[in-house]
Order: C-alpha cells, then structure tokens, then sequence
C-alpha cells in the first residue's frame, strides 16, 4: 500500500478539504475520508489481524490511513487531519492507548506513532466515546445535553455527555461493564467478579444460553429469536441480560442523571425485545430519580468513524456544528464507494 507521491491541493481552498476517519474494532477496521457535513465520501473496511500481534495492527492502521489519503488525492481534496479510535482505555489528551487488552497494547503512543509512520496530524480517540459523540451531535441523542449511550457487544461500555461536555477523566471514564452487578457472579476477564459485562453482553448472553441449551447458539441475535418464540432457557438468559443492564443504569442514572439513554452495539439490534424490557425493569428502580428517555442508537456501525471524524476536525480547528451538545445537522448521507481490503 506504499503510496505514490501526488500534488497536494492548496490549503487555501477550504472548501476541498477533508479528514481522514479510522474506527478500529476487534475484527475490523471501518474507514473513511469525511468532509465538511461529516459526510462518507470514500470509505473501506479491513480486518484486523490481531492474530498477527499489536504491531501488526499498529501497521494496518497507518496502511490504511495511507489508503485513504491517495483516495481523498485522487477526488483532489487536501487532508487536513485524521482521527483514529480504538477500544481500551485511551487518555486521548495524550494521545495514548493505556491498555486495550484485545489489540495487545499498553502504554502506546499511537497517535505519535501514526503522525511518525504516516506523516498526518492524528488525533487518537476512544471507540465508544466516539460513537457516543456522534449519536449525540447527529443521532439518536441529538438536541440533549445529558446523555449516556452505551455500546453493547462483546463487551460493554458507554459515553457519558453532561451538560454538553464529554466525560473523559482521562480515558478511564464509560467502562460501565465493569460495575459490579452480581457480587457472587461469574469471574470477569478484568479479574473482577459480577461485573455487568458477565451477563448483558452479547458474549455472555451466547456463553449463558449455550451453557444450558442442547443446541447451541452462534450469535446473541439467534438467543433473542428464540426468546421471541418461547424458548425458556432463551428467556431466562435474556432476562438475566435485560435485568443486569437495568441495576448498571439505574446506578447511572442516580448519580448522573441523563435525559436519555441511547443503547447501540449487537444486542441492541434486538429492538424492542431489549428496549422494552430495560424500560420497564428501570423505571421499576427508579423512585425520585428522573426517569431518562430510553432509544436505539440511530447511527449504527457508522457511529465510530463518525465520531472519529467530529474529533479530526475538531483537532484541525474547524467548527463542523457537531460539537456534542446535539446542535449538528442531522443530514448525514449512505457512504460511497465502501470497499473492502484483505
């Protein structure tokens, strides 16, 4: 993927700028060059060989930065930053992964990393974080100055906006999956024990079912669709996903109550077989509190890249109108010419 050297646009011509926008996953990466309107203009997708090792994935990264750098050249606009976000704990003031324990890094540099290999101004963020920034300025969550939106996958974590502002306390704020829920509960991969993420998961939810059911699941989607035609080992384990999710907010929604709580991630895709039973089962905790509004993430899988663009303009210093507070336009288009490398 080395690149060949091209002309650069003047910087002048603002109107021909762009950013580049990297969400990092566990399995794949989702890229994308975004303009002005945090619009997709070209976009791909790569996995990510974490089976290869952390520096393989720090070397697919900074390919495909440079992927999409030629691909913004070649429509002939100026690359004026580029945002990357990755899972774990990220102190992006720093520009540094702390920890992220299923890419194999510690203590890492990356956002100098990435400038070094790459020669691009990178702004390092936190996936989640991301995703929350960007369901707030341009989703679900948008017009609301106190949200939570929580990502519910293979693990479990949130983005909390208060009072319009961002929550990082330096990358270590959002791991709500590790709040206890079940002191007695099964051993947690942070060496925990009940944590959230032991339950309501979508990892767990699969290893819960499988663990009691003759024919066993590949996926959390597949235990919600036998909860739905009756299948009680499927309800008792869903229940105890929907239960645990609403002692984990109920907890967030005392000490920092949020207007609106926007749920995203796999087991979100269930709808209202998870919307409607958290609803209940959290207004049935809740006494004095406020009650939050509670939604489905509208965003989807875009919501890290677009996250991670709103956080590569921001570092270039322009104004986008997405500044968390839900004050962006909502007007964000299907991306184009998404193609897929490796």
């Amino acid at each position: 993927m080395s690149p060949t050297p091209r002309p650069v646009p003047d910087e002048t011509e603002t109107q021909q700028d762009c950013v580049l926008a990297l969400d990092v996953g566990g399995t794949g990466m989702k890229g994308a060059v975004v303009d002005r309107t945090l619009t997709p203009v070209e976009s791909l997708r790569v996995p990510t060989p974490r089976a290869q090792g952390p520096d393989a994935v720090v070397d697919t990264i900074a390919d495909v930065l440079r992927t999409l750098r030629e691909r913004a050249l070649d429509r002939g606009l100026h690359v004026r930053h580029a945002g990357v976000v990755v899972p774990g704990i990220v102190d992006e003031a720093r520009g540094r992964v702390l920890w992220a324990a299923n890419l194999g890094w510690q203590g890492l540099a990356l956002a100098d990393v990435l400038a070094r290999s790459t020669g691009l101004a990178v702004a390092l963020g936190h996936d989640v974080r991301a995703g929350g920034a960007a369901e707030s300025a341009l989703g679900a969550a948008r017009g609301t100055r106190n949200s939570l939106f929580v990502a519910i996958g293979t693990g479990v974590a949130a983005a909390l906006v208060c009072d319009g502002v961002a929550v990082t306390s330096g990358g270590y704020a959002g791991e709500l999956g590790h709040l206890v829920v079940d002191p007695r509960g099964a051993a947690c991969a942070c060496g925990g024990k009940g944590c959230l993420e032991t339950v309501a998961s979508a990892s767990a939810v699969v290893a819960g079912y499988n663990a009691l059911a003759t024919r066993p699941v590949a996926g959390a989607v597949e235990v919600a669709d036998r909860a739905r035609r009756g299948d009680h080992v499927a309800e008792e384990v869903w229940n105890r996903a929907v239960e645990g999710l609403a002692h984990g907010l109920a907890s967030v929604t005392t000490l920092l109550a949020p207007e609106k709580i926007v749920l995203g991630g796999g087991l979100a895709e269930a709808g209202p077989l998870l919307l409607d039973r958290v609803r209940v089962a959290l207004a049935r905790r809740l006494t004095f509190q406020r009650n939050p509004e509670l939604v489905r993430a509208t965003l989807g899988d875009r919501a890290g890249t677009i996250g991670a663009g709103i956080a590569a303009w921001r570092a270039a210093g322009v104004d986008t109108g997405a500044d968390g507070s839900g004050s962006g336009s909502s007007d964000i288009v299907p991306q184009h010419g998404e193609t897929s490398l490796g």
